[in-house]
Formats: C-alpha cells, sequence, structure tokens
C-alpha cells in the first residue's frame, strides 16, 4: 500500500502543475464571461427600463430573467468546460507515453521498482480519477460562487435564483457530465472508468506488441462495447422475445461491466508482468 501511495504521489505531482493552469483557466474565463454578462445585462435595464420607460414586466418577458441558467449555454461557460475534458482525455494515453518516450525511456526505471507492476496502472488510473472527479467538484464550488455574485448585482426583480441541481439540470451537457441523482452519477462515472481502463489495455497491448498489439487494441475496444449492450442490441434486433425488466437488465449490464473491467484488468496485469520487459 506504501509503494501504491509513493507512486500516486508520484504521478500527482507530475500532473499537478498542468491540472492547476486547467483550473486556473476555467475560473478565469468563467468570471470574466459571466461579469461581461452580468454588466450586458445591466446596460439593458438601465436602457430599456429607466430610459425607454418599459415596465418591469414587459422587460422580463422580453429579456428573461438572468440567473445561472443565463451562463449555462454561454461560450464564456462552456469553452472551458471543453478545453478541459479535452486536455484530460489527451492526458490518458499521455500519462503512460510520456514515461516510454522521455529521455532514457523512463518506463523502465518504473518497471524495475520493488514493487508490483500494477501499482504503477493503478497509480496512473488514480490519478487520471481524482483529476475528474476534482474538476466536477471545483465546477459545482465556481458555480455556488457564481450564484452568490449574481444575487449581489443583479436586482432581485430581475433575477431567477436558480439552484446549482436546478442550473445543472436544465443545461443538457452539464447534466451527463454532472448526474444530479446517486445512482446516475456512479452509473457514469464507472463506464468512465471502465473506459480509461480499456484504453490502459489497449496501449499496453501496443507496447507490448507494437502495430500488432495496436490493430488487436482497435477490434478489442468495440469488441468490449458489444459485448457491454449486448442486452440492449439483442432486444432492439428481436423485440419479439421476451424482454428484461429494467431492472433486471440494469444488473445484467452491471455484471457485464464487472467482467469486462476484471477481464481487462487480469489482461493489463498479464502484459505488464509479462509482456512489457525491460
Amino acid at each position: 500500500m506504501s509503494n501504491f501511495m509513493k507512486l500516486l504521489n508520484f504521478e500527482w505531482n507530475r500532473f499537478v502543475k498542468l491540472y492547476s493552469l486547467l483550473l486556473g483557466l476555467v475560473f478565469i474565463v468563467q468570471l470574466i464571461g459571466l461579469l461581461f454578462l452580468i454588466m450586458g445585462y445591466i446596460t439593458t435595464i438601465q436602457l430599456e427600463v429607466k430610459q425607454n420607460q418599459m415596465s418591469n414586466q414587459i422587460f422580463i418577458d422580453t429579456y428573461g430573467m438572468f440567473g445561472l441558467e443565463s451562463l449555462g449555454y454561454s461560450l464564456w461557460f462552456a469553452a472551458p468546460i471543453a478545453i478541459s475534458i479535452a486536455a484530460l482525455l489527451f492526458y490518458v494515453p499521455f500519462i503512460w507515453y510520456r514515461d516510454w518516450f522521455a529521455r532514457n525511456t523512463f518506463i523502465y526505471r518504473l518497471l524495475m521498482l520493488p514493487t508490483a507492476r500494477m501499482n504503477l496502472f493503478f497509480a496512473k488510473l488514480t490519478t487520471i480519477m481524482i483529476s475528474v472527479l476534482g474538476m466536477v467538484a471545483y465546477q459545482l464550488l465556481l458555480l455556488a460562487l457564481y450564484k452568490e455574485i449574481i444575487k449581489w448585482m443583479i436586482p432581485s426583480t430581475f433575477r431567477s435564483d436558480v439552484s446549482v441541481v436546478g442550473m445543472v439540470m436544465e443545461t443538457s451537457y452539464l447534466s451527463i457530465i454532472i448526474p444530479t441523482g446517486v445512482m446516475e452519477f456512479f452509473v457514469a462515472y464507472g463506464l468512465g472508468l471502465a473506459v480509461v481502463i480499456l484504453v490502459f489495455t489497449v496501449i499496453l497491448m501496443e507496447r507490448s506488441f507494437r502495430w500488432i498489439g495496436l490493430l488487436i487494441g482497435v477490434v478489442y475496444i468495440p469488441a468490449m462495447v458489444i459485448i457491454f449492450l449486448s442486452p440492449i442490441l439483442v432486444i432492439e434486433i428481436f423485440p419479439n422475445i421476451p424482454s428484461l425488466y429494467p431492472s433486471e437488465l440494469f444488473f445484467v449490464e452491471l455484471g457485464l461491466w464487472i467482467l469486462i473491467t476484471v477481464g481487462s484488468l487480469a489482461l493489463s496485469r498479464y502484459l505488464l508482468n509479462r509482456k512489457v520487459t525491460v
């Protein structure tokens, strides 16, 4: 356990500068965007209500109320999230290939450490998942802050005091990234965990067998996806056969997820211990 924690600390320290940059980018760009939108809305209030004598109700009917939902589909808000997602997706293969292509092939020094090689696998996997979940928690905290800024700057007459959860539910892409239900959250990030493990496995295939391993990996991931979706595909292709109840389908899919995840971990362990040589 101590060896795993040392490797995790090592991996995290290598990523923390880039991660901090992403966190700073999200906060600065979203805050600037929020202030820009608020000032634009306040300017519109001053023009229409104070100068053109438009009634409050007509203004609200025309321009709507301002709240967190006004920020949700703004490019100022969505763009840094998209950049962060792209950066984290890029880091999934990079966390391995950086070691292989670093000066003096650093991966061999890691593999020769006096610890189980799967500790290195799990350290990299945990780093990815911590960074993803940390980004989600960070965004929720920022939304709570943005709500307070809106309350401070927008008069209550023109303000929509939607909650953070309400804003997430009303913003389609956020409801995917940040599921509001406990079960939905575990399902979404459980599937995300499985995808990262599959990608790690394919990387180890490529590192073990080079082009042949890459070709196997290109087939491996779609095959695992088909296996996971097979109960749903069977129902769609053969609608006349007796179908499973939703609860039964859930447990079948859960069993397949466990099978695929454990199988990929076992394959990764085999490749690390037997095929990736130093």
